[in-house]
């Protein structure tokens, strides 16, 4: 029990924390946009399996830290690039999501409102698959990030959960906001393209600094914000 009197114990879990909270944001924004095709009824539990397979998926791989670590070992090599098994998996989902935020935003952009028809129920089992699938991808990434910096795997599976249970709290504000502004619905699938493109990058040896994504995420999520400001009082005053 000595580790509770352990400061560097609580530092690398708050700071853990702290990180995989910053993380899952990219995940909370993906699984908003993959349930936002479901009807009403649905889109919530649909959050709900999505954020709950991705606790398991996290503490399923920080328990098998020696299969996760050969994930990294070159398989090939091509034009001078190695690749590896978590290579492919980043350059994969990347272009996936490169993928469905085209085809979202061309939706969004090119049909008409009483043209649009909501998903048949069918639609739930295929969007849990692609969360689940998604979840692996970003799975991949944070517990890499959680094994840099921690050395107990009990910090690890703590910061890990306690991240996702913020997750599970904060995701039903923050896909309501978004249903309720489409113009922060373009915004957030732009997103999406930019962590696709980061993905790939990655999965190619490319370092893209995550404090530029993220600062590019945070600003134009502010300006978007005043601008949804702006409007609202003008509605206000001229109502």
């Amino acid at each position: 029990m000595e580790w509770i009197f352990d400061v560097n114990v609580w530092t690398a879990l708050i700071t853990l924390t702290v990180l995989e909270i910053i993380l899952g944001i990219d995940n909370i924004v993906v699984i908003s946009i993959l349930t936002s095709r479901l009807p009403a009824y649905q889109q919530y539990k649909a959050r709900q399996i999505g954020i709950s397979l991705a606790i398991i998926t996290r503490i399923l791989f920080l328990l098998s830290l020696v299969w996760l670590a050969s994930l990294t070992k070159t398989l090939f090599s091509l034009f001078g690039t190695d690749f590896s098994m978590r290579d492919l998996v980043l350059i994969i989902g990347g272009i996936f999501l490169l993928y469905k935020a085209t085809h979202e935003i061309h939706g969004i952009m090119e049909i008409k409102a009483d043209e649009r028809k909501p998903k048949v129920l069918a639609a739930f089992g295929a969007v849990i698959f692609q969360i689940l699938i998604l979840d692996i991808v970003f799975s991949l990434d944070s517990v890499i990030t959680a094994i840099g910096m921690a050395q107990q795997v009990g910090v690890m599976v703590a910061a890990v959960v306690i991240a996702m249970i913020m997750m599970l709290f904060a995701s039903h504000a923050i896909s309501a906001f978004i249903d309720k502004h489409p113009s922060l619905k373009v915004l957030a699938l732009s997103f999406l393209l930019m962590i696709g493109v980061t993905l790939i990058a990655e999965g190619f040896d490319l370092k893209i600094p995550k404090g530029y994504l993220y600062f590019a995420m945070g600003f134009s999520g502010f300006v978007e914000t005043m601008n949804i400001l702006a409007a609202t009082r003008k509605a206000k005053k001229s109502g």
